[in-house]
């Protein structure tokens, strides 16, 4: 029974974890880019861009994830924003709770990078975009490896919270197989369905725990 629960619903198995792996990669995208933008505000020379950076963190990192999800879905079409898919809020809601924290991330990172480096680039005529964009962000990643990747690790296991909100991902596995089927009349085991969708979101992230190992050996190495 233990395999038939995975066997029999194979097709069901692969497109609610095709659906978790789209909202993953779109999602880790997304939040990679307005992570290091929100990065770039919070280490702005600027005070009003610092300002806002720090705002923007202060609220997304302290608000629950649950309840972004629930302004995405019924709050923007309260304020005019309609035609968005559900997977489309769905990465909406993850994108911006996400960058939160990958900017905080990055802003660590930032921080082990010695000042030196930066002064030296604005010796040489270099902008602080440029100081950041060239010499700067490049080392902060190598340093943030291990945090960044334990961040986007943890954004695919906080894609299940789109099953509550009509998104068929693998969250909804669960739900699905809950009720015996209609047509043969078979139930699984509950436990079943839970432990083969964890192991498949450990099949998922495996290989993002892979590629953290090889580029902590790798910048190790070249630092």
């Amino acid at each position: 029974m233990f395999f038939d629960t995975l066997f029999d619903n194979t097709d069901l198995f692969v497109d609610a974890f095709r659906t978790t792996v789209s909202l993953a990669v779109v999602t880790g995208v997304l939040c990679l880019i307005g992570g290091t933008v929100l990065a770039t505000l919070r280490v702005s020379p600027v005070p009003v861009l610092r300002a806002a950076g720090t705002v923007y963190v202060n609220i997304f990192r302290n608000t629950p994830l649950t309840l972004i999800f629930v302004f995405c879905f019924f709050g923007l079409p309260k304020i005019g924003i309609t035609g968005l898919s559900p997977f489309q809020r769905a990465v909406i809601a993850l994108t911006t709770y996400t960058s939160a924290f990958i900017c905080e991330v990055l802003r660590s990172g930032i921080n082990t990078v010695a000042a030196g480096q930066a002064e030296a680039a604005r010796a040489v005529g270099m902008t602080f975009g440029q100081t950041l964009r060239l010499v700067v962000l490049p080392q902060a990643y190598r340093s943030a490896v291990p945090p960044l990747m334990s961040t986007l690790i943890a954004m695919v296991k906080n894609t299940t919270i789109a099953a509550g909100f009509s998104v068929a991902e693998a969250g909804r596995i669960r739900a699905v197989l809950a009720e015996p089927d209609p047509t043969t009349g078979i139930s699984y085991p509950q436990l079943d369905v839970l432990l083969w969708v964890a192991v498949c979101f450990v099949i998922i992230l495996l290989p993002l725990s892979l590629v953290q190992q090889r580029l902590e050996k790798r910048w190790k190495v070249t630092r």
